[in-house]
């Protein structure tokens, strides 16, 4: 038969050890949880793009519903809309013509540049060869 350890002593310092290792582990893994997080936040505080807009100024809205039923040549940019108020931390307030006005984030918008087109065209006739 085996013979059991009874001493009390050195099982509870082996218990110890036991507990402080499991809590050196645990703050391990928060300290890297933490340097994660940091790293992640400084990438996409990097990629975002600062956008100004002004009242007056035409935009269009990306429309992230379209992801639902993609259309392979379809546009996901909605409007001309034009901002009616700009409120503080990026948001803004737009109008639209049919759709009305409604609050939406700034990141989800971009300048709506008009194509300045002359309406006449020039036409050059072409002569049958001789």
């Amino acid at each position: 038969m085996k013979l059991l350890n009874f001493d009390l002593r050195v099982a509870g310092e082996k218990r110890l050890l036991q507990l402080h290792e499991m809590e050196e582990f645990r703050n391990n893994a928060y300290e890297n949880a933490k340097i994660y997080k940091e790293r992640t936040k400084a990438w996409h505080d990097k990629h975002i793009l600062k956008r100004e807009f002004w009242v007056g100024q035409t935009v269009l809205l990306y429309n992230s519903r379209l992801r639902l039923f993609p259309g392979k040549l379809r546009s996901r940019w909605s409007g001309p809309f034009i901002v009616s108020k700009v409120f503080p931390y990026g948001a803004i307030e737009v109008t639209h013509e049919t759709k009305g006005t409604f609050k939406v984030n700034g990141q989800w918008l971009k300048p709506y540049f008009e194509e300045k087109s002359n309406k006449e065209k020039d036409s050059l006739e072409l002569q049958t060869p001789k």
